[in-house]
């Protein structure tokens, strides 16, 4: 009996996937230059501590994948945290962190495409940014459709040409601060103690967690992982561990470069140049038309593909289990792809990344609640280890199973009370329709119910 087959359900995705497509896949979906775009909004959000912002991201990415490798190990399925949750401790709780994390990977498509089409009509300004919308998520909808080995071979090509990028942009910027460019004391990218407050560092962070969301994608490939379960959970701390160097590295390098600085953490980065106009400053104009369409491809393209790759598994496991409609559930018979959930994601996509972009403030908005929705979720995912292994399995391995997703937890919670207060009414909303509709559920007749575990 295969792994997926004792949990009640057939094995009807490709397994094709080895360790290093699951770490390529999740270094991808994170992008390695993922800071470009974000850049100068956590520079201003942290006082220029951008490095620090970086590193206690990555303490509570951290723990949240030491989580999700626990429970990818006892349920080695699609769904992500809808999954872990829901067995981990029962099939309404998976049902509201299926829904929270829905606005985490449902929105996060859009945001991508809605990022890169701004970058690219800068430009090509003659084509609008819809037109650029539209041809993205065509393109990545195609090559999705067209089956997840060819997903994979097209993100190892696109993670070299971004880390050939980001290699480029580290010389140069190195090369500049041998020759004195340096705009600030070579320590103050990770503490300031003019500027430092816990409520700032904080508020930083969960603008920068921004950037390793992702890493989790790679648990909605459990049904196409051709290794065992631990390798899955080993690809994702892996994945994220190599990407937090990247960021920490490439923002510190940046930091120390970055012109008035002064003006930036007043004013902010409305215009999502900041990281553009520190590599002129350091490399000419160039750069930072390299860096700028490097940074558009790879967030439109790259990251787009494997993000509406992991949307439509999420939505896949879902439908299959009758807690979305069930058509989400269907795999096309050639290319073992859930075909209904991809074309699903690339028609909210599509709306919702034309209406964002006639908003101002279209693209804060979408990454607030994209943060909003995947801490939420995190939260409920640090939960089931708890109940899971030390409550129901009666588990003694405190580190694992206690301390690590209790840390996690309280670290989490930190970076969400000091969030967007936008984002957090706008979620929370988004969680009490969730609550709402589990309730119908209940006097419909039709409470959540998952396949049991076959003996």
């Amino acid at each position: 009996m295969s792994a997926i087959e004792q949990f009640g359900y057939r094995q009807e995705l490709n397994r094709s996937l080895g360790f290093a497509d699951l770490m390529i896949y999740g270094l991808i979906f994170m992008v390695p230059i993922a800071p470009f775009g974000i850049f100068g909004n956590v520079f201003a959000a942290s006082h220029g501590m951008v490095a620090l912002a970086y590193v206690i991201g990555l303490v509570a990415m951290a723990f949240t994948a030491l989580s999700y490798a626990q429970m990818a190990r006892a349920f080695p399925m699609a769904g992500s945290v809808y999954t872990y949750a829901g067995r981990g401790i029962g099939a309404p709780v998976g049902f509201i962190a299926g829904w929270a994390i829905l606005l985490d990977y449902v929105l996060v498509p859009s945001l991508l495409y809605l990022v890169a089409s701004v970058a690219m009509n800068s430009f090509v300004p003659v084509i609008p940014v819809w037109a650029w919308l539209v041809a993205f998520v065509v393109l990545n909808t195609v090559v999705n459709y067209l089956g997840i080995q060819m997903t994979a071979r097209i993100t190892r090509i696109m993670l070299v040409a971004e880390l050939a990028v980001l290699a480029i942009f580290l010389v140069v910027g190195v090369v500049a601060l041998a020759q004195g460019k340096a705009q600030t004391g070579f320590l103050t990218p990770i503490f300031d103690s003019s500027g430092f407050a816990w409520s700032v560092v904080l508020a930083a962070a969960s603008v920068a967690v921004l950037s390793f969301l992702g890493f989790d994608g790679i648990s909605t490939l459990a049904e196409e992982n051709r290794e065992d379960a631990q390798r899955l959970g080993r690809s994702m701390v892996a994945a994220l561990g190599l990407a937090a160097v990247l960021f920490v590295v490439q923002t510190w390098v940046a930091a120390l470069l970055t012109p008035n600085r002064d003006n930036l953490i007043t004013n902010g980065d409305p215009a999502g140049s900041a990281f553009y106009d520190t590599a002129a400053f350091a490399g000419g104009a160039w750069l930072s038309v390299l860096t700028a369409v490097a940074t558009a491809v790879a967030w439109g393209f790259a990251n787009s593909l494997v993000a509406q790759a992991a949307t439509s598994r999420l939505l896949f496991a879902m439908g299959r289990d009758r807690q979305l409609p069930s058509f989400l559930g269907r795999v096309d018979p050639k290319h073992k792809v859930p075909v209904n959930a991809t074309l699903v994601v690339a028609a909210i996509s599509l709306i919702l990344g034309i209406y964002m972009s006639t908003r101002a403030n279209g693209i804060g908005e979408l990454a607030s609640l994209v943060n909003f929705g995947a801490m939420t979720a995190f939260l409920l995912l640090h939960i089931s280890v708890v109940v899971y292994y030390v409550v129901k399995r009666g588990s003694r391995n405190w580190l694992a199973h206690l301390v690590a997703p209790v840390i996690g937890f309280i670290v989490l919670v930190a970076v969400v009370v000091n969030q967007n207060v936008h984002a957090q009414w706008v979620g929370g909303i988004w969680l009490a329709v969730g609550l709402v509709v589990l309730g119908i559920t209940y006097v419909t007749g039709r409470r959540p119910v998952l396949p049991k575990e076959v003996q």
